[in-house]
């Protein structure tokens, strides 16, 4: 089953609604991230959808694609 990586590009939406759609949102990353959000504040991501604990911002990555920070895209506040 293809988790969708290749065709999402920088869509931080469409990660995260991936990510949600197949129920593994709240799955931990194989490793944490950390990353240095929007709001210039710094935290470390554990999940594949997490939100920055300062602002909100929502960041999501899909399984298979999780062991780059550079996959990591955000998607909105609170969203």
């Amino acid at each position: 089953m293809s988790c969708g990586c290749s065709t999402l590009g920088n869509d931080g939406t469409g990660v995260v609604d991936l990510v949600r759609g197949k129920g593994k949102a709240d799955l931990a990353l194989r490793t944490s991230h950390e990353i240095d959000c929007s709001c210039g504040k710094i935290f470390t991501m554990e999940k594949l959808v997490d939100k920055c604990p300062h602002c909100n911002m929502t960041y999501g990555v899909t399984p298979c694609s999780q062991g780059d920070k550079n996959n990591i895209k955000p998607a909105g506040i609170n969203y």
